[in-house]
């Protein structure tokens, strides 16, 4: 058996990982592009997924070539989101049981997105969640979006630890090579809009944060699988 390496933190991606959002979003997104008579393919799903707004919202421009500018598209979708978000949105399952074992075990924890801070806070207090993390970081806090490492390693010196000594919990493929690349322990959760990406550079893969093998490695505060060599990004 390997090295065993100690988890001394987590941080967690937010749509998708924590929360139902990316179910949100593509109704968002399937409004956004009714009202110009296309279709929101998976194509184009798979472009924007886990990167920052401007960089998702400049894909689409390039797959549809849509004439409106980025900020227009951006900010239409923000209002549909926000007003389907306000009685849908949800934690995903399993959430909260990996929260409360890591209160337990006194386990810092970091919230790590491409998403804007002000999206990110609005979502956070609207699920109660805005407290229970030692520090967020967003898309404004970075010079380079996932799957750039940026936001890993800026989040493992915050926590004052090593890379490698971080659970990452990611949803995308986009988000699991930027925690790959950084050196974390990344245990990559896909759901339905994900889970056809590559996922072969996380360090784990599983179902839903319910997942017993989740558990048992905060529970030990250990990683003893193979750990990946953290590859290009």
């Amino acid at each position: 058996m390997p090295a065993a390496t100690e988890i001394r933190a987590v941080v967690f991606d937010l749509d998708g990982t924590m929360l139902n959002t990316e179910d949100i979003f593509e109704v968002a997104g399937q409004q956004l592009m009714s009202r110009r008579g296309l279709v929101m393919t998976d194509e184009i799903r798979r472009a924007m997924l886990g990167r920052r707004p401007v960089e998702a919202f400049s894909a689409l421009k390039s797959l549809v070539h849509l004439p409106e500018p980025i900020e227009d598209l951006m900010r239409e979708t923000k209002e549909l989101f926000r007003a389907l978000a306000e009685h849908s949105v949800a934690a995903m399952p399993g959430l909260h049981e990996v929260l409360q074992l890591t209160d337990q075990l006194q386990l810092p924890r970091a919230v790590a997105t491409s998403s804007p801070q002000n999206y990110m806070q609005w979502l956070l207090q609207r699920t109660g969640l805005a407290e229970r993390f030692v520090f967020t970081l967003a898309a404004e806090d970075v010079t380079h979006g996932k799957p750039h490492p940026e936001i890993y390693l800026t989040a493992a010196s915050r926590l004052q630890i090593e890379p490698a000594q971080m659970l990452v919990l990611e949803d995308s493929e986009t988000g699991t090579r930027a925690a790959a690349a950084a050196g974390a322990v990344v245990v990559s959760v896909p759901n339905r809009h994900t889970a056809t990406g590559d996922f072969s550079m996380a360090s784990l893969r599983i179902s839903s944060l319910l997942d017993p093998q989740l558990h048992s490695i905060l529970n030990a505060r250990r990683f003893h699988l193979p750990a990946v060599t953290p590859r290009g990004f």
